[in-house]
């Protein structure tokens, strides 16, 4: 369900970003950026300018006419979200979207994504393995348990926003991520019994 309405096809209203940057290697990024609103039937006249203005709002704008393999990993990615923004989605699903960039890029996507949330406030639903990433951009911390997979803790995290990487270091924030911690090690224990 999403706005209390059944999810019974693909539709606009969910964004999605995955894993793997899943740009269309033969557009280049303001072709693939603009590809869902050219679905919609948008005029080109307003993609033109959606598109530019969501490029220039992540420091893309400049590599507009780049083709995917010209961008690195952190553009690709930027290119990724902006393309699942642009279509103003009611829930924007993420799948690990930082899991292959590297400390410095990740820092920063993660910083883009609480200033895009906090212009948009899209809902978004993110999974991730890394506890920090988790308390620093979320809301709500649900962590899964095994055999069957269930939900064994939802965890609310009362940390102010607007937040920053600095954030990490408070008191506040390490002991929400030593709860996190204890109830992740306790089901890893679990799965690994005979």
């Amino acid at each position: 369900m999403i706005d209390e309405q059944a999810v019974t096809k693909p539709g606009a209203d969910r964004g999605f970003v995955f894993q793997q940057y899943s740009l269309l290697p033969w557009k280049t990024t303001s072709q693939n950026v603009e590809f869902g609103l050219r679905i919609k039937g948008i005029a080109k006249a307003k993609r033109r300018e959606l598109v530019n203005e969501y490029l220039n709002r992540v420091g893309l704008y400049k590599h507009r006419d780049s083709y995917p393999h010209q961008l690195s990993g952190g553009m690709k990615q930027r290119a990724s979200i902006v393309r699942a923004l642009i279509n103003s989605p009611s829930v924007l699903l993420m799948d690990e979207p930082f899991s292959a960039l590297d400390a410095q890029t990740r820092y920063m996507m993660q910083e883009l994504l609480m200033e895009i949330w906090n212009d948009f406030k899209t809902t978004v639903i993110f999974v991730t393995h890394d506890i920090e990433e988790a308390v620093l951009l979320g809301d709500r911390i649900l962590v899964m348990g095994v055999n069957p997979g269930h939900i064994k803790e939802d965890i609310a995290i009362n940390l102010k926003r607007p937040r920053h990487i600095n954030d990490t270091l408070t008191p506040e924030f390490i002991q929400i991520s030593r709860q996190v911690l204890a109830t992740i090690r306790e089901e890893t224990l679990k799965s690994m019994e005979c």
